[in-house]
């Protein structure tokens, strides 16, 4: 009975997310760790990720039915109803909050609501259905876990956050594009408008170029701006560069296009990954550029 409520929750985004929070955590700390706090970050973020999940399944069943990735995803067999996985979502998102609220700080409660409510309100019930940007609105939501790391110890927005923000949104897009191409098929049976089937993959290969490109500038900024060191520049580097390569071998004349999708989508979980790790043991002690302090 316990297996249906942990699989709408989508585990496996979870983990993914708790990888990033450590390394924004871990990034803003400098080597002086609070481990209560980074508990309570990555407790209160992974129930309101759990949570905005859950909902995303109710709101996704009728699409979810037309995609063979998702056509056996409990709340479209009914092993679990709508209504339960709603408020089990609800009931997670209140501890979820509850918990950055009490134990973190303001600025990291808010960019989690931000996320929350981008994720199931914006994303989920509109732009995803309804524009070929959804997957731009959606990167906010993806960008949002290693922020509110971040912020949970510097209780500020500053320069550091508002690099790690725009780096994980770039991210999101080429990873996001790369999964829908090779998910073509789903994605025009359940008539969501991704960038592949609403404009082509040609675009749709352009668009992972250049999307990968402005992120290797992006991730530059840490070390350049002071927050990392050599060890980050060299891994960004290397890893960018390669993940680069690896998208313009889209263009050659004898590509296997959903090959090649499926080793820019595993690459990329490759790149944020080491990096997420990277930044968390290669830090440096700054002093941060204000933006914002609640």
């Amino acid at each position: 009975m316990i297996k249906p409520y942990l699989n709408v929750t989508k585990p496996g985004i979870i983990i993914g997310n708790l990888i990033s929070v450590a390394g924004g955590f871990f990034l803003a700390s400098r080597g002086h760790i609070d481990w209560f706090l980074m508990l309570a970050a990555v407790v209160g973020l992974s129930l309101v990720v759990a949570s905005g999940c859950a909902i995303n399944n109710c709101i996704d069943r009728d699409i979810d039915a037309k995609m063979k990735r998702t056509r056996n995803r409990v709340t479209v067999t009914g092993e679990l109803s709508a209504s339960k996985a709603f408020w089990f979502g609800v009931l997670l998102g209140c501890v979820g909050f509850a918990v950055l609220a009490t134990c973190t700080n303001a600025m990291a409660t808010l960019f989690a609501a931000i996320g929350f409510v981008v994720y199931v309100g914006f994303y989920s019930l509109y732009m995803k259905r309804k524009s070929v940007y959804g997957t731009m609105v959606g990167s906010l939501s993806g960008a949002v876990p290693p922020v509110v790391g971040y912020c949970a110890v510097a209780g500020q927005f500053d320069a550091g956050a508002a690099i790690l923000l725009l780096m994980f949104c770039l991210w999101q897009m080429p990873h996001s594009y790369a999964i829908a191409i090779f998910r073509y098929d789903d994605y025009k049976a359940a008539n969501i408008p991704v960038l592949p089937v609403a404009q082509g993959i040609a675009k749709a290969k352009l668009h992972i170029v250049l999307y990968i490109a402005v992120f290797s500038i992006v991730t530059a900024l840490l070390p350049l701006s002071g927050y990392t060191g050599t060890a980050f520049m060299i891994v960004a580097c290397s890893t960018s560069l390669w993940w680069l390569a690896m998208a313009l071998r889209g263009y050659r004349s004898d590509v296997d296009v959903n090959g090649w999708a499926r080793q820019v989508f595993a690459f990329s979980i490759f790149t944020i990954t080491a990096l997420s790790i990277t930044m968390a043991l290669d830090f440096r002690m700054v002093t941060p550029q204000l933006f914002v302090q609640l």
